[in-house]
């Protein structure tokens, strides 16, 4: 079962990730020490994606974390609820469908996309967001081909309890002052924070992946289990 979920209007979240857009990577690069980056190319390297094949990147933001899958020779939508964020992709790369990405607005929950239409899809620090995560976890299995794969890469829970409880603090404190002093909204990272303290551990969430269809559910820690990787396959 999941975790309660946070009193946010998906048209509330929509307009928080509006005003942050234009310097949302920034941030993600601050505040997490530079550790993006390894995350991202861990969510690559777990999507596998080849030459050919057609991946779906949920939440992709801006579509910074896009740019990696093309790098592999797939094709890559980029889909986000956000026009906000969607519109700074866009305006960045000129276009929005170059270089191999495609910008899409779409809502997690109702996915503008035929059935079995991606080989693989994914979506890193975005699925704590949607109102309904059974739901989303629900349409990304309809919209992935029968044997395809999931990843989810996403903030989660230190092991070590006492750890984790300082983790949190951190967060609660740290985290809106410091986005807040590049941003100038730091209100809006004082949801983020929250919505990572709420969200499901790494057992928990793997059995909610697997209520929801999704089969050969694995995940493993990255840095100390701060975020987790989450990887299932549709069955075949």
């Amino acid at each position: 079962m999941t975790r309660p979920r946070l009193d946010k209007k998906p048209q509330d979240v929509a307009a928080m990730f509006d005003g942050i857009a234009a310097r949302y990577d920034l941030v993600n690069d601050v505040v997490s020490l530079g550790r993006d980056r390894a995350w991202r190319r861990a969510v690559v390297n777990a999507v596998d994606a080849y030459s050919g094949e057609l991946v779906l990147d949920l939440a992709a933001g801006t579509g910074t974390s896009s740019e990696s899958f093309v790098r592999k020779g797939a094709r890559v939508i980029a889909c986000d609820f956000s026009l906000g964020m969607l519109r700074a992709g866009v305006e960045r790369r000129g276009g929005a469908s170059t270089g191999g990405v495609t910008f899409v607005a779409g809502d997690a929950l109702s996915l503008p996309f035929a059935d079995a239409t991606f080989d693989a899809v994914t979506i890193s620090f975005g699925l704590r967001n949607v109102n309904d995560v059974d739901q989303a976890l629900r349409e990304l299995l309809r919209v992935t081909r029968p044997g395809g794969r999931l990843v989810i890469c996403e903030f989660s829970h230190i092991p070590v309890p006492v750890v984790d409880r300082v983790y949190s603090t951190y967060l609660m404190a740290a985290l809106p002052k410091i986005a807040g002093a590049v941003t100038g909204r730091g209100e809006a990272y004082d949801y983020l924070s929250e919505s990572i303290m709420a969200w499901p551990t790494q057992p928990e969430l793997a059995r909610i992946l697997q209520g929801a269809g999704w089969s050969r559910v694995a995940w493993r820690n990255l840095t100390l289990g701060t975020v987790a990787l989450h990887r299932a396959f549709k069955a075949g």
